[in-house]
């Protein structure tokens, strides 16, 4: 069966867990992706065991160990540049144009190439070559000092570099669909800045419209919320947590009122505006007691039998273990031939006519070496066994 990105081939050099694995989502739909392995390799400690982040962000990829520092390292580059559809890096800029991979030169070598490069800050203005690092986007976008409870540290969840791999799988994407309409390749840039700002974007967009207030600029304690029914949390018997997601108090409150043995026509909360505004405190802490007469097991039962919008918030064994987790590949069970049966998360968009497919586990460093030399850049058997034994390639 064809997949959306059969015949494009993609040239990764990131070093970013963002990066790699926005690539690993190209070749999760077809695309060839050859990661190139800089030698000399790092010769540091490999992880003892499986290496489970290799396996995600560099499946379905080949790997090419090429040495940049000879003039032969960077005439076979350039032959590879020439016939790639796609580069994706995080690399400085000044680092690129130090190794003749900066976008003007690898145009050069392949004019309707499709350039996507993860920067810190985006590629213009007075930060733009900062380094690429999600923590200190993420400090800039006002969104960790408001995810605590207040009084405590601001939270960094490093949600953003997860929105950077798909906001740059998307934009080369859509730059192929483009050349493919014109001819024309370009350039793409995706900042982690941008994508912690997305990360934050109910927040930020209703900042940008109503301006300063102490509920957009400041936590809000759990026990504050404007409306006891809609996101907030109470804890259960056992320490686990609820979330409560009904905004239209009217519509939920005959069921839930009687499941947490409130009466219905208790008339303290017998309307909307009773709930949450003039009985709205009373309400948190009538729930706040009802929850944890009972364990967060109970709830969630009670939650399923009465179709509510509530749930338990769980820990990653429950969705390791998840049988809806298991029906719709999220994750995956591996046969390892090293270390036997492993789960590795799988692949969160279906397409019901060209689905994302699991064709290798990660590359060993310069495994698909020869393979790419020959197939791909049309070299001689002899011309690879000379460039392998000047150690040019491994």
């Amino acid at each position: 069966m064809s997949r959306a990105l059969d015949n494009v081939i993609v040239l990764d050099l990131g070093r970013q867990f963002c990066t790699a694995l926005s690539a690993a989502f190209l070749a999760d739909f077809g695309a060839r992706v050859i990661r190139l392995d800089l030698l000399p390799a790092n010769a540091g400690p490999r992880p003892a065991g499986w290496n489970h982040e290799a396996d995600l962000i560099h499946r379905n990829k080949e790997s090419l160990a090429l040495d940049l520092r000879s003039d032969q390292g960077r005439a076979v580059l350039k032959d590879l540049l020439a016939k790639v559809d796609v580069v994706v890096t995080d690399w400085q800029r000044d680092e690129l144009a130090a190794a003749g991979l900066d976008y003007e030169r690898v145009q050069a070598s392949r004019p309707d190439v499709v350039y996507g490069r993860l920067s810190g800050f985006g590629p213009l203005g007075p930060d733009a070559d900062l380094p690429p690092i999600d923590e200190l986007a993420a400090a800039r976008t006002g969104m960790m000092p408001i995810l605590p409870q207040p009084g405590q540290p601001p939270v960094y969840t490093g949600s953003g570099a997860m929105h950077a791999s798909v906001m740059m799988a998307f934009g080369v994407v859509m730059a192929l669909f483009h050349r493919l309409e014109t001819g024309e390749g370009q350039e793409v840039d995706v900042s982690l800045f941008g994508a912690n700002m997305y990360g934050a974007a109910l927040d930020l967009q209703a900042f940008l419209a109503i301006g300063k207030g102490d509920r957009l600029l400041n936590p809000i304690s759990r026990l504050d919320v404007s409306n006891p029914m809609s996101g907030s949390l109470y804890p259960s018997a056992d320490g686990r947590w609820v979330t409560l997601t009904m905004p239209d108090t009217d519509r939920w409150w005959p069921v839930f009122s009687k499941m947490v043995g409130i009466a219905t026509d208790d008339p303290r909360f017998d309307s909307h505006d009773k709930r949450t505004e003039s009985h709205r405190l009373e309400l948190i802490e009538a729930l706040e007691q009802a929850f944890q007469r009972h364990p967060g097991a109970y709830w969630r039962q009670a939650f399923m039998d009465n179709q509510m919008s509530a749930d338990v918030i769980e820990q990653f064994d429950y969705p390791a273990d998840d049988p809806q987790v298991v029906a719709n590949r999220y994750i995956l069970e591996l046969d390892h031939p090293s270390f036997g049966k492993v789960k590795s998360l799988g692949f969160p968009i279906f397409m019901s006519d060209s689905s994302a497919r699991l064709e290798r586990l990660a590359p060993c460093i310069g495994q698909h070496t020869g393979q790419v030399l020959d197939e791909l850049l049309g070299y001689s058997a002899e011309t690879i066994h000379q460039l392998t034994a000047a150690g040019v390639v491994a």
